[in-house]
């Protein structure tokens, strides 16, 4: 079998996605942001104070990785960690007011990166881009890997 990375759906989103994050990097850590901080500040900026297990399932990473971000946003002064009134084993995850003057410009910066990656399409082929993107993701949410 002749492997080549052009023709390579993995390799061709995979260096997609280094190359928008490298993009977003440059234009949000100006501003405090820490690539690796970005995805669970969307999360929050659209629902402050879920618990660590919420964003765990949101981000698709592991728990032990969360715990290291949010370790990092907290030292950053963009996240505190408070116990749930109602249940104390919980810990909700709060926004400061930090972060929550950020969103705009941060917005702003994803936006512009996006933008910039799909300047050469139409406005049509962007849709379209998008829509396979999701087809594709929802393929891979919901197809066992050995089926």
């Amino acid at each position: 079998m002749d492997f080549r990375t052009e023709t390579s759906l993995g390799y061709v989103v995979n260096h997609f996605a280094r190359l928008m994050a490298r993009d977003l990097e440059a234009r949000i850590k100006p501003h405090g942001i820490a690539l690796g901080a970005f995805p669970a500040l969307l999360h929050l900026w659209e629902k402050d104070g879920l618990t660590q297990k919420e964003l765990v399932a949101k981000l698709g990473v592991e728990q032990p990785t969360l715990a290291a971000t949010l370790t990092r946003m907290e030292r950053d002064g963009l996240v505190t960690r408070q116990r749930d009134e109602g249940d104390g084993r919980v810990q909700r995850i709060r926004l400061t007011e930090k972060a929550r003057a950020l969103r705009e410009v941060a917005y702003v910066e994803a936006t512009a990166v996006n933008a910039r990656a799909v300047s050469g399409l139409t406005g049509a082929e962007q849709q379209q881009l998008l829509e396979l993107m999701g087809r594709v993701i929802s393929t891979l949410e919901t197809t066992p890997e050995n089926g």
